[in-house]
């Protein structure tokens, strides 16, 4: 795929799951990345990796979603060290595993904080400098329960939903700019995801539920995101018989509200 051969690349969220996966892949089509996360110690393990997998170069930058106010001036430090960003995948987020009622305000905030305000900090402060070189492709990683909620997972779902009204609107505004705009969809994908999700209290769930277990392997999830960027697709959706939820939810939301009872989401 050599579509991505010397392409600068930035991921978040790029120290494990999803994002390491995707490192990897793209290091072996001899992209140059930017593998941002906050645990800087498993981000060199992954940087590591992507050299030896044959990465064009590699650059870690510590980057911590819900640090707002910090964002900015880590976004200019790395574009004086790498001139411009063509692609930006925004996969750094946490998810969540608690009924509403039981979920503490602060938990909600810091699930938007991290996954939709982080997200769409470092967006903004990249933005500019896509525009100037008039290039530039920004991918979010969404999630299903971006198009429809699901038990255990209100405020995870309203903030993939927020992702999703923003990043809709922006790929409006970018037209004339030609600067693309993929939002990325996955439902169950084997990774630590569930095991670091919020509980009520904000401490971490710690175990890996069944759906997750049985869930698409990274790897797989990786080759197809990348095919959906080189496609330029708007949206993509990608996992098993949960991907059926976005049709159901259109089409038939009574029956799907039903299904939604049955799921086993925990």
């Amino acid at each position: 795929m050599d579509f991505f051969r010397n392409k600068r690349v930035w991921i978040t969220g790029a120290s494990s799951g999803i994002g390491e996966a995707l490192s990897l892949a793209l290091a072996e089509r001899g992209a140059h990345l930017i593998l941002s996360a906050r645990n800087e110690v498993e981000t060199n393990r992954v940087g590591a990796a992507c050299v030896a997998a044959g990465a064009a170069s590699v650059l870690v930058r510590r980057l911590d979603l819900e640090q707002h106010d910090a964002i900015p001036g880590i976004v200019d430090t790395t574009l004086k060290q790498v001139g411009k960003v063509d692609i930006l995948i925004n996969n750094g987020g946490i998810s969540q595993r608690a009924l509403a009622l039981d979920t503490s305000l602060e938990v909600d905030k810091k699930l938007m904080a991290v996954n939709y305000f982080g997200t769409v900090a470092l967006t903004k402060a990249l933005l500019p400098n896509m525009i100037m070189h008039q290039l530039g492709h920004i991918v979010t990683i969404t999630s299903l329960t971006g198009k429809f909620g699901s038990p255990y997972r209100s405020s995870y779902a309203a903030s993939k939903h927020a992702l999703h009204g923003f990043f809709d609107s922006l790929r409006a505004e970018l037209h004339e700019a030609q600067i693309k705009v993929t939002l990325i969809c996955p439902g169950f994908i084997r990774t630590n995801v569930s095991k670091n999700a919020l509980t009520g209290d904000g401490s971490k769930l710690g175990s890996m539920d069944e759906a997750t277990e049985k869930g698409m392997a990274p790897e797989r999830l990786a080759y197809k995101i990348l095919q959906a960027i080189q496609e330029g697709k708007q949206e993509a959706y990608f996992g098993g018989k949960e991907v059926l939820g976005i049709h159901l939810k259109r089409f038939f939301p009574a029956y799907f509200s039903k299904i939604l009872l049955k799921a086993k989401v925990r």
